[in-house]
């Protein structure tokens, strides 16, 4: 019997991107519930491939442990090609290769800082605390806004349908209040993500993980 690959993720959390990547590429996959906030998960079990007990995190079937999301994504775009992960032609891909270590880089990174702020001070006062979250909001929402100035919708990101990159974007923007400003600031983009969240492909997806 052919194994699994292993998913380590929980509802609401980035692994949704995964579901969504694994799904389109036709790929047979397991979950294990996983996460940080969750004590009953399977911590120990997580901690064991990845210390930094991240979710998600994708073994696959040959004990091989991928982490990051925009990592996952890419190594599966570029071995499973039907999956139309990412776009066939060059130029393309580059740009969704950008795009999703883009959204790693500077808008996940401010998400650890936004939901942790005591990881990224000394400081213990609650009032230092909260201004450190609150920078790392008002840098995230800009760094979204960026975003939205640099990858054109056509009519997905990803192009004629959505990819890797589109699931990624939805998924992330989910969260500190980055809809609600995109609102306000970038109204078009705000559209695509919406159209991508209501894809046949993703809104099974998003209704398992939020109940959209």
């Amino acid at each position: 019997m052919t194994k699994k690959h292993t998913l380590y993720g929980s509802r609401g959390s980035g692994s949704a991107a995964i579901e969504i990547a694994l799904k389109r590429c036709g790929i047979a996959f397991r979950i294990v519930r996983a996460a940080t906030w969750e004590p009953d998960s399977a911590l120990a079990q997580l901690e064991r491939v990845n210390p930094l007990r991240q979710v998600p995190t994708l073994v696959l079937p040959d004990a091989t442990v991928l982490s990051e999301s925009a990592a996952i994504l890419i190594h599966l775009g570029l071995t499973h090609p039907k999956g139309r992960l990412l776009p066939r032609d060059s130029a393309g891909r580059a740009s969704a290769i950008r795009g999703l270590v883009f959204i790693a880089a500077n808008c996940y990174a401010a998400l650890g800082i936004n939901d942790r702020p005591g990881r990224w001070t000394t400081a213990t006062a609650k009032a230092a605390r909260e201004q450190v979250r609150q920078g790392a909001r008002r840098r995230l929402h800009r760094n979204w806004e960026i975003f939205a100035d640099l990858f054109e919708a056509r009519p997905y990101l990803g192009g004629k349908s959505p990819g890797a990159l589109d699931f990624l974007a939805a998924v992330v923007s989910k969260w500190a209040g980055t809809r609600a400003h995109l609102a306000e600031t970038r109204p078009k983009f705000l559209e695509t993500i919406q159209r991508i969240e209501a894809h046949e492909s993703v809104a099974p997806v998003f209704q398992a993980h939020w109940g959209n």
